[in-house]
């Protein structure tokens, strides 16, 4: 059965792009899209949108934002070994959950 890829990648974690026109980009997590498996990354895979002046913001115009990139296609970046490295999971003594760098065992969570 395969890990849910989004119990790997969270909010805050430094991630590198693996796949697409972003690949080698490093960045952090802004958001993660739970239900589609997707992740926003700061500044990657910036799209250009057309945006109308309302209540919020009185100027218009085209604005610059991060659009989401596929989970799969982001590994994070280990502490230790400053590179991207899949994911192992560990359980301490009390039962918590920890996240593991596969090549060090450096642990990834705080």
């Amino acid at each position: 059965m395969e890990k849910h890829p989004m119990e790997r990648v969270k909010k805050g974690d430094t991630v590198v792009v693996l796949a697409g026109k972003n690949k080698g980009k490093q960045g952090q997590v802004l958001r993660v899209v739970n239900k589609k498996g997707r992740v926003f990354v700061e500044r990657v895979n910036m799209i250009k949108k057309h945006q109308k002046p309302n209540q919020q913001s009185s100027q218009g115009g085209i604005i610059e934002k991060e659009a989401s990139i596929d989970a799969s296609n982001v590994a994070p970046v280990c502490p230790k070994c400053k590179k991207g490295v899949r994911i192992g999971f560990k359980r301490h003594d009390d039962g918590k959950k920890v996240r593991v760098c596969r090549k060090c065992g450096e642990e990834l969570d705080k």
